[in-house]
């Protein structure tokens, strides 16, 4: 499988037509940082609009959001400013993080499941350069274990991807992942018709080894 056209991302941001922007956190990174599951250096990458780097800073965590968007990056930095937050943002590649490293905690939301397989593997590759030993990734992912929109993968994807002498995959379950629909995609799947929804997601923690 193929990754999607870059373009297609930053057109997204530009219009302000993304559906995975919805203004506030995930419910699912909130709740991994109220139990403590986020420490030290964070990485925030694919950071889209800034939801994730914005709330992490604003709760003391030295935290860097990346994105290769320009336009999600210059919208990340508005809302920052807006919300009166010190937040650091910057336009990078996650699949080439050379020269970020030093990272105890890289947090991916809906990033991991829009790359085909070659990707992928660049990716893991690059998390690995950009982790610490010892440090732990959490990846929210769409699931195909029930109908929902967007790039779904199946748990087995993020298992392969992770599997191999340089990490350990520690947890794997099913979790739920707030986005934007469509009209046609709300009444496909039963859904209200309008305000966030909530689809089927994977979140797994991995790590450095």
């Amino acid at each position: 499988m193929s990754s999607p056209e870059r373009s297609v991302f930053q057109e997204a941001y530009l219009s302000r037509s993304a559906p995975w922007v919805i203004g506030a956190p995930q419910p699912a990174v909130v709740e991994l940082e109220r139990t403590g599951a986020i420490r030290g250096a964070v990485l925030d990458a694919g950071c889209g609009t800034g939801e994730h780097t914005i709330h992490l800073a604003r709760l003391g965590y030295d935290v860097l959001g990346v994105d290769f968007a320009p336009a999600a990056v210059g919208q990340a930095r508005a809302n920052a400013a807006r919300y009166g937050v010190s937040a650091r943002f910057e336009v990078a590649d996650a699949l080439h993080l050379d020269g970020l490293t030093g990272f105890d905690t890289v947090l991916d939301s809906a990033l991991f499941h829009v790359f085909g397989d070659d990707d992928r593997e660049r990716y893991v590759r690059a998390l690995h350069g950009a982790c610490l030993p010892g440090a732990v990734v959490h990846v929210l992912a769409l699931s195909d274990a029930a109908p929902g929109f967007g790039p779904r993968i199946s748990d087995q994807v993020i298992r392969a991807a992770f599997d191999g002498p340089d990490w350990e995959l520690e947890a794997l379950e099913p979790s739920w992942y707030r986005g934007q629909a469509t009209a046609e995609q709300r009444a496909e799947l039963g859904l209200p018709a309008d305000g966030p929804v909530d689809v089927l997601a994977w979140l797994a923690r991995v790590r450095h080894r």
